[in-house]
């Protein structure tokens, strides 16, 4: 099935300095809702990454039998906004010490997860891993349970989670970030 992604109101033109990453912080709605309106992100999707199943559906992700967790990827343009940028979203819209859970939201589906690209963006995201994990055990958190690598496989959720919560203003979104800021500068 093919599905139409689009970022709300913007005509997506390809350019040279298009990336992508992949970030799981809890449901995927309220994920990707965080990231419509920054300047620089050119399209947004939601899915599941990170399991060993093929072609998952969202029920199975939910019963836990494909070891994925719930993803936004995010195409964004590096010469408006940089990866680093992105992962400050990233951090602070979630409590990334929780384990397989956000808020009441629970199971391995929810996961926090930071999937990238290529090995050069993988060092950019430990070493935001690494300055972000000092300001929440300064602030009294315990350690960060993201998982962070390079993936190649993502899956296209299924039509009607695709700007879930444009299309359902009032639906539910559990994820709510530690209150500790990330220093994108």
């Amino acid at each position: 099935m093919e599905h139409t992604i689009f970022k709300k109101q913007i005509n997506y033109h390809s350019n040279h300095s298009s990336k992508t990453v992949i970030l799981g912080a809890g449901c995927f709605w309220g994920v990707e809702r965080k990231f419509w309106s920054v300047p620089g992100v050119e399209m947004t999707s939601v899915g599941y990454a990170g399991g060993s199943v093929e072609n998952p559906t969202y029920g199975l992700v939910c019963a836990g039998a494909t070891g994925h967790t719930e993803v936004v990827k995010i195409q964004f343009d590096a010469s408006i906004i940089s990866l680093v940028k992105i992962l400050k979203i990233f951090w602070e819209c979630h409590d990334p010490t929780q384990g397989n859970r956000q808020g009441n939201d629970i199971g391995t589906q929810y996961r926090s997860a930071c999937f990238c690209e290529n090995e050069e963006d993988l060092k950019v995201v430990e070493q935001t891993f690494q300055q972000y994990q000092d300001n929440l055990l300064a602030a009294g958190y315990g350690k960060i349970t993201t998982e962070i690598r390079v993936l190649k496989q993502y899956y296209l959720a299924e039509e009607y989670h695709q700007q879930y919560l444009e299309k359902n203003p009032n639906g539910y979104c559990g994820i709510g970030g530690t209150g500790c800021s990330f220093d994108a500068s």
